[in-house]
């Protein structure tokens, strides 16, 4: 099962999505393009031997991704 993680104001949500449905992953993609789009970040959770990587393309076999909006200075 697959996670995606987005920050924001009010604290996160949580969306899942099953990487064998096509549909699931069609809406999981939607939401990343949509997400980066708007600037946020998307960061590959690493397990605890792996390191996080930042991500440029939607990769339905990564269990878990953060979105984290971009940072306003001030």
């Amino acid at each position: 099962m697959g996670i995606q993680i987005v920050m924001d104001a009010s604290g996160d949500a949580r969306h899942t999505f099953d990487p064998s449905d096509p549909h699931s992953v069609r809406q999981a993609q939607r939401r990343f393009e949509e997400l980066t789009g708007k600037g946020f970040r998307a960061v590959a959770l690493g397990r605890s031997e792996e390191p996080s990587a930042l991500q440029t393309r939607f990769d339905p076999n990564v269990r878990e991704t953060l979105f984290v909006p971009q940072l306003q200075g001030g």
